[in-house]
């Protein structure tokens, strides 16, 4: 089963493994305690369904050390066939794709596409992303990027807004091209105007668990 961002920690119909998985889909790395608490489970039915996530190889365990004298606690994070059971825009055809356009049109035609596909985006978001503040246009965009796969929320964190990537639809391919990044920090940039600014803090091609922008007014 795919999986969409709206509302599904929330669904009736979703069943309790599937919310674990979403659940640390969004949250990050969690215990077998927080998700008991977080989903309102008790501790022996938060173990049972671990033990068959676990089973089937959608998550696995990491130790994280604590503070002081004691044993590490057991966090959950999703393996990759956890992260499979998310959109992927169809990864495996696009790589195939990339790999037929390089080879016959070279690099040149590579980024010809590439350039094609930013400034469609481009046209798209400038479009849609028009609110008359800041924090309307990044609703906006979040709104745009989830109905592309990318699971985006905004949060506030102090001062600043954070744009929130839970997943990457097209994670395979840009690690195949990583050109098909590139401009997203430029186009970030162009949809939020000139009186804030665009920094990328999280990175899902440099290992994070998900894609983090950091979005400050620039008269700060």
């Amino acid at each position: 089963m795919n999986y969409t961002s709206k509302n599904f920690d929330k669904s009736e119909d979703r069943s309790t493994g599937d919310r674990i998985l979403y659940f640390i889909k969004t949250k990050g790395h969690a215990s077998t305690a927080s998700l008991a608490k977080t989903l309102e489970m008790t501790p022996e039915a938060a173990r049972q369904q671990v033990q068959k996530l676990l089973t089937s190889g959608l998550i696995a365990g990491r130790q994280e050390a604590l503070p002081g004298v004691g044993r590490p606690r057991q966090n959950w994070v999703l393996t990759e066939a956890g992260n499979g059971r998310f959109p992927d825009t169809h990864a495996q055809l696009t790589v195939q794709m990339i790999g037929s356009v390089r080879k016959l049109f070279g690099e040149e035609g590579m980024d010809r596409l590439i350039a094609q596909r930013e400034a469609d985006a481009r046209a798209t978001y400038l479009q849609i992303c028009r609110g008359p503040t800041l924090q309307e246009r990044l609703e906006q965009l979040a709104a745009i990027r989830t109905q592309e796969g990318y699971m985006a929320r905004v949060e506030r964190d102090a001062a600043d807004w954070l744009l929130i990537e839970d997943h990457c639809p097209i994670c395979i391919a840009a690690r195949t091209c990583q050109g098909f990044c590139r401009s997203e920090l430029q186009l970030f940039q162009e949809v939020v105007g000139a009186d804030a600014t665009v920094n990328r803090e999280q990175h899902v091609l440099a290992g994070a668990a998900r894609c983090v922008y950091r979005i400050a007014r620039a008269d700060r």
